[in-house]
């Protein structure tokens, strides 16, 4: 196999969701790992890599025109991710631009694999499996099975000491190499998903549930907590299933136990802690009391349930393959408030899934009026490849979804602003995020810094603007009054700092 020297300038792109940024950054360490010097701009890049998604329709075409840009570049261009997972030698077909198309499986090989694509070699495109079918189907039969798996964001290598990547204590070196900047970073505690939801083709590329090991999982957020990550996400396909595979009771609940105000040092020998510790990905369904009752009460853990909701009415539940009506949802939801009044609630819902009804329309705005969540993502629904949806009778037509999708986004806007007006006159944590360049370039203080509170996730769920900031950096942990909105957003005066970020 080919090999390259270190004048060879790579670049990694990324879409989609957290999991895929966790995907990055092993992407990453493998190529720096192989030699490779990487870089931000691809306008700068020998190669492009590009983790690709295929959520839906859109993301899809998402992944596909960033590859075409990417090849105008001029730059080799390697596809990688869900959408070369998922499509493999049909996407290579079909869009010759991309250089390589190189399924999860090729990971491990990457490096040999992207010198080929310099010398002008084209590696054999991806041939998609089932990747359920790749392990047992008992969960706990799946440990062992999984080391012979390429798991993105799970991997590690057993030789120490090698460039660029992170030693685990003694034992394995942990493949992760930082790509973003800020504070907060995801860490994945699990991949794949054993549901069956009608309208979701993740589990055929994405694999069965498989838990990472709550060792494994505690020494990368140390490694984090080292390079000053301030807060961590925990991402996965479905987290409440974390730890099914593994032995223990309560095995999410004691991971975050674990995770809660960690501290270590860092390389300058300054402490590195975590302050907040996320949890996202939950299904209802599998959301127990004591799981509630965990993230309201751990120290650090923040009082935020991302509940993966997508529907309220039974039937349109049952036809998804899913559980759950209106009535339990809301309990839920009471039973959340009853345990942190002030916690975050946000969820998506998909709109015009085939045979909803205007009743069915009625059960979701009800819920939604109910639950008074803090953020709510709407999607209409789309056939999806490979899927049982795909197949439903009692199909609505374009128009129809997308006035249904009009019509529960102007509730939701109009609910989760007066959710975010209920916060007015409270006192809320918020996590410094970001400063801006031209300040900071042209030495100015800045008396406006943008952050999240407890209840906002990044990217998705709004975010706070912090007022009477001056000195403050990203990484600071501030108590803040809640003084004015504008939507999900908040305003809120600088109280005091709580604890306050080591040099990065």
């Amino acid at each position: 196999m080919s090999t390259v020297a270190n004048a060879v300038k790579v670049t990694v792109t990324t879409l989609g969701c957290a999991r895929n940024e966790v995907d990055s950054s092993e992407i990453a360490a493998r190529l720096s790992t192989g030699g490779y010097e990487l870089v931000a701009d691809q306008q700068d890049a020998d190669v492009v890599v590009v983790n690709t998604c295929a959520f839906v329709a859109d993301a899809k075409k998402d992944s596909i025109d960033t590859l075409l840009a990417a090849a105008e570049t001029g730059a080799k261009v390697v596809a990688v991710g869900c959408l070369a997972e998922r499509y493999g030698q049909e996407l290579a077909e079909a869009l010759p631009e991309a250089d390589a198309v190189l399924g999860f499986d090729a990971y491990p090989d990457l490096a040999g694999l992207v010198g080929s694509v310099v010398h002008g070699e084209r590696p054999a495109a991806h041939v998609p499996v089932d990747r359920r079918t790749l392990l047992p189907i008992s969960p706990v039969s799946r440990g062992v099975a999984a080391g012979a798996v390429s798991v993105p964001g799970h991997s590690q290598v057993g030789a120490a000491g090698v460039p660029g990547a992170s030693e685990i204590a003694q034992g394995p070196v942990l493949l992760r190499r930082l790509l973003q900047t800020g504070p907060v970073a995801p860490l994945k505690i699990a991949s794949g998903c054993d549901r069956r939801c009608t309208f979701c083709a993740i589990p055929s590329f994405r694999g069965a549930f498989v838990s990472r090991s709550p060792e494994e999982i505690v020494a990368e957020a140390a490694w984090l907590a080292e390079q000053g990550i301030r807060e961590i996400v925990l991402v996965s396909e479905n987290s409440t299933s974390y730890g099914k595979d593994l032995a223990g009771r309560d095995p999410l609940e004691r991971l975050m136990a674990q995770l809660s105000g960690l501290t270590t040092t860092r390389p300058d020998g300054a402490p590195g802690r975590l302050v907040r510790v996320r949890l996202s990905y939950l299904q209802p369904a599998e959301t127990r009391p004591t799981l509630v009752t965990a993230i309201a009460n751990l120290p650090g853990v923040a009082d935020y349930y991302d509940m993966s909701f997508q529907h309220a009415s039974e039937p349109v539940l049952r036809r998804m393959k899913r559980f759950g009506s209106r009535e339990s949802f809301l309990a839920l939801t009471d039973q959340i408030r009853a345990a942190a009044p002030e916690a975050g609630i946000r969820s998506n819902v998909i709109v015009g899934f085939p045979g909803e009804t205007e009743h069915d329309i009625a059960e979701l705005e009800a819920f939604l009026v109910g639950a008074r969540m803090d953020a709510v993502g709407v999607f209409g629904y789309s056939d999806e490849d490979g899927t049982a949806a795909a197949d439903l009778d009692g199909k609505l037509d374009d128009d129809e979804i997308a006035a249904r999708v009009a019509r529960i986004t102007d509730l939701v806007e109009e609910l989760t602003a007066q959710r975010a007006e209920d916060r007015i006159g409270t006192e809320v944590l918020v996590l410094v995020d970001e400063q801006d360049p031209e300040d900071i370039a042209a030495g100015r203080t800045q008396t406006e810094l943008v952050g999240r509170a407890e209840h906002q996730a990044p990217e998705v769920d709004g975010v706070t603007t912090l007022t009477g900031a001056g000195g403050l950096r990203p990484g600071d942990l501030v108590r803040a009054r809640v003084v004015g909105t504008e939507g999900i957003d908040l305003r809120a005066d600088v109280l005091e700092v709580v604890d306050p970020a080591g040099s990065r």
